[in-house]
């Protein structure tokens, strides 16, 4: 018999899910905290944050059969270390849904032209942010669009949110936020993100900024802890390109199991 008979009140909340949007749920990397991924102090001050409504149900969806990888992106796919020099895989963390890899591609990125400056300075901005955005796209396939109704990942210029240092009172501003939201489509588990990037961040430290956030947009959902690395947890005075440890890391995150891009309908039932 049919998965409705046999589990009707996951059923219902599957059904449920799929009618609309899970903008409640939501994960933040961003600047001024502790760094829970390797209990290191940073300048720029990652950390990941969770609100949700729904976390439970989103927690409780997801079944061994849902959770599988996909197939590596070609490029990836091609991708040897000549240089053997390992990676941070263990500093990623996992989320409720698996990791945070894409399945369909091109990843569509739109980047917000900033209004509160002038069209010179606004369009510097958004070179250096592509600049930073397009060295990704060596290893995973990239597409600028115009409509951010259609984008995967938004970068805006926009300061983040303060943020409360653990055991003070005293907001810390935030060089930069990555955060994600999921959502269904036709029964199928998907997310977005948003990065907003500081209007302090100026020449190659917003180059390096956009680097390395979305570095986490694409699923390298922690730190590196050698400042030779992209995803390096601080900012520091030279920032590092995309390292061949970065890109490691990225191929092992895409190996491994997720319900992102997966039916939320379970059919091995019987």
């Amino acid at each position: 018999m049919g998965r409705k008979t046999k589990h009707p009140i996951l059923n219902t909340l599957i059904d449920l899910i799929s009618r609309r949007l899970i903008t409640a749920l939501a994960f933040f990397i961003g600047t001024g905290l502790l760094i829970i991924f390797t209990n290191l102090q940073s300048s720029d001050g990652l950390t990941i944050k969770t609100k949700s409504a729904y976390s439970d149900l989103i927690i409780s969806l997801p079944t061994s059969s849902s959770l599988k990888p996909h197939p590596l992106p070609s490029a990836l796919a091609q991708w040897q270390d000549s240089t053997n020099g390992g990676d941070y895989f263990s500093q990623v963390t996992t989320t409720q849904v698996g990791y945070l890899v894409w399945s369909q591609f091109p990843i569509l990125v739109y980047v917000e032209t900033p209004i509160s400056i002038s069209e010179k300075q606004a369009q510097v901005w958004v070179n250096a942010v592509l600049q930073g955005v397009q060295e990704w796209n060596n290893y995973l396939p990239l597409t600028i669009v115009e409509q951010p109704e259609i984008a995967d990942i938004t970068i805006a210029r926009k300061a983040p949110p303060l943020q409360i240092s653990p055991g003070t009172n005293i907001p810390r501003a935030r060089s930069a936020q990555t955060t994600y939201e999921l959502y269904t489509s036709n029964k199928v588990l998907s997310h977005r993100f948003t990065i907003l990037l500081s209007p302090s961040q100026t020449g190659e430290y917003l180059i390096a900024a956009a680097r390395h956030e979305f570095g986490h947009a694409l699923g390298i959902w922690g730190h590196s802890p050698l400042q030779t690395d992209a995803l390096y947890f601080s900012q520091v005075r030279n920032p590092s390109p995309i390292s061949p440890r970065d890109v490691n890391t990225l191929k092992r995150v895409y190996e491994q199991p997720t319900t992102l891009g997966w039916s939320l309908v379970d059919n091995s039932a019987t």
